[in-house]
């Protein structure tokens, strides 16, 4: 298998909404987020859906933590969490920006670590063996056009699964991204 591209288009297809909206090489629609967070209180929950609006995650921030925590579950529920991810905090090392590990069980090694810089679009996602599994890079434009911030691109190799991929991407805008509270 290969390397699947995803171009990042950070709005939302629903007017008044925050959120992403997701193609592949080819154009088509793989996955929305449309976030209603700036008009109604809804917990600070962000759904991650497929094309046709079906929930594959939900992004849930983590309450009585110390840090920026963030629980992500299949569909959208909300016991069992699949993974949680913590903002990386140290002053020393400000290469790491989050650390992805099981939410739960006796295995507290990181699954994931992300580093770079988001507000660059320029991040890369390692596994537990320190291979890169996915990468936020800045969208090449045909023509010599900037795309600016709001459009990037995630790079997403087999061995990751897309959607956790962009769970991702959507932590890390709620983390560092220009609108973060």
């Amino acid at each position: 298998m290969a390397k699947v591209v995803l171009t990042v288009w950070k709005k939302s297809l629903l007017f008044n909404c925050h959120g992403f909206t997701v193609y592949d090489g080819k154009g088509n629609l793989v996955f929305r987020v449309d976030n209603y967070m700036a008009t109604s209180g809804n917990n600070g929950e962000i759904v991650l859906m497929d094309a046709a609006g079906k929930p594959l995650l939900t992004i849930r921030r983590k309450r009585l933590s110390l840090g920026d925590n963030w629980l992500v579950y299949e569909g959208e529920t909300a016991i069992n969490p699949r993974f949680l991810v913590k903002k990386h905090v140290n002053i020393l090392n400000t290469k790491y920006l989050a650390h992805v590990s099981p939410a739960s069980g006796s295995n507290k090694n990181a699954m994931y670590e992300i580093e770079g810089s988001y507000a660059q679009r320029c991040c890369a996602v390692y596994d537990e063996k320190k291979r890169r599994v996915a990468e936020i890079k800045k969208k090449e434009s045909v023509g010599g056009v900037a795309f600016g911030v709001d459009v990037f691109r995630l790079i997403v190799d087999p061995e990751m699964d897309t959607s956790v991929a962009m769970a991702m991407v959507i932590l890390l805008d709620q983390m560092f991204g220009s609108a973060r509270r």
